[in-house]
């Protein structure tokens, strides 16, 4: 390699004089800086094609939860095993849901989903006090309603619909905040 042929190198020496490095690597920074518009245009095309996918597979799963058949009516608890102010853990409307059944008073049952819609930890009915609480992040829901008060969670508990029946309380179907 002649001096002439030798690549520019930043601080002016000639190539033979570099360190090892710079020999082994011999790009100047101003070309590596350099992005061609075909790679360019490739990242942005390769990163809007991600994200009108991300779109369409989000309208698809939300189409296909709208005609999901009603969940079946479940027997939960009767009433007696269900004191004022105390709670029972069940699952509806498929064994990977946790739910919380809580009387608050009598004749008052409630019952939501029991994984903060935050990160999914399992919240814990303070009865006394009105409120769900999530020990991992400390949010607070509205006993009565299920929706956010406190913390990072901004979106209500699923709540699940009962019918209570000749002293049995049934899980009815679940509905979400946005329905």
């Amino acid at each position: 390699m002649t001096e002439a042929e030798s690549p520019r190198t930043p601080d002016g020496r000639p190539f033979r004089d570099q360190p090892r490095w710079r020999r082994d690597f011999p790009i100047d920074v101003a070309e590596d800086a350099y992005v061609a518009r075909r790679d360019f245009a490739k990242y942005v095309v390769l990163v809007s094609g991600a994200f009108a996918t991300g779109q369409v597979s989000m309208l698809l799963r939300s189409a296909l939860a709208r005609r999901a058949p009603a969940p079946p009516r479940l027997r939960i608890a009767s009433v007696v095993d269900v004191p004022v102010g105390g709670a029972i853990a069940f699952r509806y409307p498929a064994d990977g849901d946790p739910c919380l059944l809580i009387r608050r008073r009598e004749g008052e049952f409630l019952a939501y989903g029991s994984e903060c819609t935050h990160l999914m930890c399992a919240v814990l009915p303070e009865v006394a006090k009105g409120r769900l609480r999530c020990p991992c992040h400390q949010g607070y829901f509205d006993l009565s309603t299920g929706r956010p008060i406190a913390g990072p969670p901004r979106r209500a508990l699923p709540t699940v619909t009962l019918d209570v029946r000749d002293g049995e309380i049934y899980a009815t179907g679940v509905r979400l905040e946005s329905q």
